[in-house]
């Protein structure tokens, strides 16, 4: 049937009870897009109406601390999961072409997209993607549970090089906003519309352009920021860096370096990262984060770091140590030189002892991008409390036996702690070839509504899904 399209104004929100999802019953007006019901057959991929391109401030971010908000201004949302039944689609390319462990089934969920990158779960339990080559996010629903996106919807466009996003819930308000990192900083959007451009902004810069932001479980915006190289000393100090900032883009007055003279150091949660595409909170608090490390060592050196224990005001090395452990890292583990780029030390690391080691790292060179904590309860229970990390697969290796696969990797987690891994999904390049040329890249992953998990492929524009059939 074809999609019913108009214009609607947010008029109520329900939360429904039993694992079910907020769903948004909304009519937009001028210049307006909102969601349908998530169970509505009219879901519309042409429902578009263009708000203007964001505006770029390229200066420095808020210099002068504020008083830090109320803990939980902003609740980050925590879909639920669902126990209706989805249908699993024919064979198509991938579940002919790629390997997942027995008694899983792989199918195509979205194609067409270009760069999708990190995803996200809506309010009303459709899949938001960051689609970076088109600057916009797009909602994938499945009204009909076919295991089928109904359409590819864009519901913010007109942004530069958008990475992930991020959903909460005002508490005062009771409406759901949605946080959008791009090349610059972060931008925010509500009802559809724009509301403040930037939150966060003069991030955008040469070497690694991707940004990543994601709510705390106490209502603060961490924002993650590449390096502008491979191994130098940054001259801006909001870059290989993991920021943190109130959700108006001010200084939080307890972060660690508040008061710096720098006022681009001000931000900072923790430093010395070259890299962290994705971070996420355990169930304990901690702050998991993974790390994209130095090229041009060896193929084998550095370890890339998988789960990084990320601490306030730490130091985690780059560019002048690295971990030096392959797999699960034990205590007591110290860092050690990286003398092949033999960056000189500059404050405030003088030695190896100093930087805060990876908690569990991989074969050098993966490029892990997104990372998600398996918190449903449809997979084995040998991957509950678990972590998946889309490993993009990097260029940095010369021997053919040393190519790094490009594929998701599990991580095992008991008691708290990172302690093996194993590949989960596999098959997206030949035996010689790089993941450059592969005919699939991996680069995000989300653990879906229905306890499944969802794959961004941003080579060639899918999104899967992966069940457990128990076949």
């Amino acid at each position: 049937m074809k999609p019913k399209q108009r214009w609607i104004t947010v008029t109520a929100l329900l939360l429904l009870v039993s694992g079910t999802f907020w769903a948004i019953s909304a009519q937009a007006a001028g210049g307006k897009i909102w969601l349908p019901f998530i169970n509505s057959s009219s879901v519309s991929s042409a429902a578009t109406a263009t708000p203007p391109p964001p505006t770029v401030n390229t200066g420095p971010p808020t210099a002068t601390p504020t008083t830090t908000p109320p803990a939980a201004q902003c609740v980050p949302f925590q879909p639920g999961i669902s126990t209706e039944q989805v249908d699993l689609p024919p064979e198509d390319d991938a579940s002919r072409r790629l390997t997942v462990p027995s008694g899983f089934a792989v199918r195509i969920f979205a194609k067409g997209l270009n760069g999708p990158r990190l995803m996200a779960i809506g309010p009303d339990g459709a899949l938001y993607v960051a689609e970076r080559g088109k600057g916009r996010v797009v909602r994938l629903a499945d009204a009909d549970n076919d295991g089928l996106a109904d359409a590819v919807e864009p519901v913010a466009t007109g942004l530069t090089g958008a990475h992930s996003v991020a959903w909460c819930q005002d508490q005062a308000s009771k409406q759901h906003v949605m946080y959008i990192a791009v090349n610059d900083g972060v931008v925010k959007w509500q009802d559809g519309v724009l509301v403040k451009s930037p939150i966060v902004s003069g991030l955008a810069g040469s070497g690694h352009s991707t940004r990543t932001a994601h709510i705390s479980p106490d209502g603060y915006l961490y924002v993650t920021a590449g390096s502008s190289c491979n191994a130098c000393i940054e001259t801006d100090k909001r870059r290989a860096t993991i920021m943190r900032y109130n959700l108006d883009g001010s200084i939080p007055t307890d972060n660690p370096f508040a008061n710096d003279s720098d006022p681009n150091r001000r931000p900072v949660w923790a430093e010395g990262l070259r890299n962290s595409v994705d971070f996420l909170w355990m169930p304990d608090g901690q702050l998991w984060a993974n790390m994209n490390s130095s090229d041009g060592l060896d193929d084998n050196v550095p370890p890339e770091p998988a789960v990084i224990n990320i601490e306030k005001g730490r130091h985690y090395g780059w560019p002048f140590c690295y971990t030096p452990v392959l797999g699960a890292v034990p205590p007591g583990t110290k860092e050690v030189r990286d003398t092949t780029n033999n960056v000189p030390f500059a404050a405030p690391i003088s030695n190896c002892d100093q930087p805060m080691p990876a908690l569990f790292t991989d074969l050098a060179h993966q490029a892990p991008l997104g990372m998600a904590r398996y918190s449903a309860t449809q997979f084995p229970a040998q991957y509950q409390g678990g972590l998946f990390e889309a490993y993009h697969g990097s260029w940095n290796t010369d021997n053919v036996a040393n190519y790094r696969d490009c594929k998701v990797q599990f991580i095992q987690v008991q008691d708290g702690k990172p302690t093996a891994s194993s590949t989960f999904l596999d098959g997206f390049r030949e035996p010689n070839q790089k993941c450059g040329s592969a005919w699939g890249r991996p680069a995000g992953v989300a653990v879906g509504p229905h306890g499944e998990l969802f794959v961004s492929d941003d080579q060639n524009g899918n999104i899967y899904r992966v069940v457990y059939t128990g076949k």
